[in-house]
């Protein structure tokens, strides 16, 4: 056939058309029911024991958020992310108890020591790929753990005790109630931006990053700086994440941050769906809940613990919700707020798309 085809109106697809069940799960609403879960909570179950491990259950959704940035954004995978939770530990402890300051006015130190040591390690080593970069990291969490316990300011083996808790306006939130309240709310702010730096124009550079490097890097993208700014924004949430642990337990020591530490937090992001900020909440909720439902079955737990690993990577080899492949496309006859289609500007917005994170990061 020798005519030419008009495809300017042929349907195009992204992706399957969302079921009801689909569009459930991709309702902004969601987001809201997870937070009124948790609010309601203590008011179901407000023992110690259960707001123990409640607040170690959010603690560990904030580092899984955090690596999520690094793993499932950029594609960097990082096996020794238990470090820069460590680093904010100590700084915390280190200087609340030097200065005798509430813990929450040593985050500005906690900050600047996080980034610090995302650039030492980072700077260096993010031109490596894959699992030269994965060793790398290894190394680095084992370093930092050392060092720990053979320096005589972290306290060595024995480590810190006596970490001063929450005090927020003259309130004091050190009391397991209202110290949980307040890590849901820091973290849901925290996970909350991890969101938004994932459709951020930085975002969309990570995504490319790790989609393919070398064709991001053609394109103009810096390979290089979007890759540290990554490793960066991850450290500062693991770090934030190493406050609240110290806080939460008033009492570090290097044990805490072993290299299987490192391996839940990866486990989390990689069965909750890397990418998706809802599945990496759920998959660290569940790594971090399921080993204390299965607390009645002695040492056999670790068994079945494994067990339920596996059939989860055998039967959803994505994760629970792995991130969406596709956009939502409206028709092209609906009209925009500001004149002309929206079937026009979405054809702006593809052009521009490859080149949106070059911009800024060229």
């Amino acid at each position: 056939m020798s005519e030419n085809v008009d495809t300017s109106t042929a349907p195009r697809r992204i992706g399957k058309p969302a079921s009801r069940f689909s569009a459930l799960f991709e309702s902004k609403q969601l987001g809201w029911a997870a937070f009124g879960i948790a609010v309601v909570f203590p008011f179901i179950l407000a023992s110690n024991y259960a707001m123990n491990i409640a607040t170690t259950a959010v603690i560990f959704v904030l580092l899984a958020s955090g690596l999520n940035i690094v793993v499932g954004y950029c594609g960097l995978l990082d096996l020794g992310y238990i470090a820069f939770m460590a680093v904010g530990a100590y700084t915390a402890g280190i200087v609340s108890k030097a200065w005798e300051l509430p813990i929450l006015f040593t985050i500005p130190a906690v900050l600047v020591m996080t980034i610090l040591a995302g650039l030492i390690i980072g700077a260096p080593t993010l031109r490596l790929r894959s699992d030269y970069l994965a060793i790398v990291t290894l190394g680095f969490g084992e370093i930092i753990r050392l060092t720990a316990n053979n320096l005589t300011i972290t306290g060595g083996p024995s480590g810190i005790y006596g970490i001063p808790g929450i005090h927020l306006f003259g309130m004091n939130l050190s009391n397991p109630v209202p110290f949980y309240y307040f890590c849901v709310v820091f973290v849901s702010l925290l996970v909350l931006g991890s969101a938004r730096l994932g459709k951020s124009r930085l975002g969309r550079a990570w995504r490319f990053v790790r989609e393919d490097e070398d064709a991001a890097e053609a394109m103009g993208i810096h390979t290089y700086k979007v890759k540290l700014a990554a490793y960066i924004f991850g450290a500062i949430w693991g770090g934030l994440g190493g406050m609240l642990f110290a806080a939460h337990l008033s009492a570090i020591s290097p044990q805490s941050f072993v290299f299987l530490q490192s391996a839940l937090v990866l486990m989390a992001v990689v069965l909750g769906g890397m990418g998706n900020t809802r599945g990496v909440v759920v998959g660290a909720v569940v790594i971090s809940l399921l080993p204390e439902f299965l607390r009645d079955m002695g040492n056999l737990r670790y068994v079945i613990f494994g067990v339920v690993l596996i059939l989860v990577m055998v039967l959803r080899p994505q994760g629970f919700w792995p991130a969406r492949a596709f956009e939502v496309e409206k028709s092209d006859d609906e009209e925009g707020p500001g004149g002309g289609t929206k079937g026009t500007r979405r054809d702006r917005r593809k052009t521009a798309s490859a080149n949106s994170a070059t911009g800024e990061y060229a």
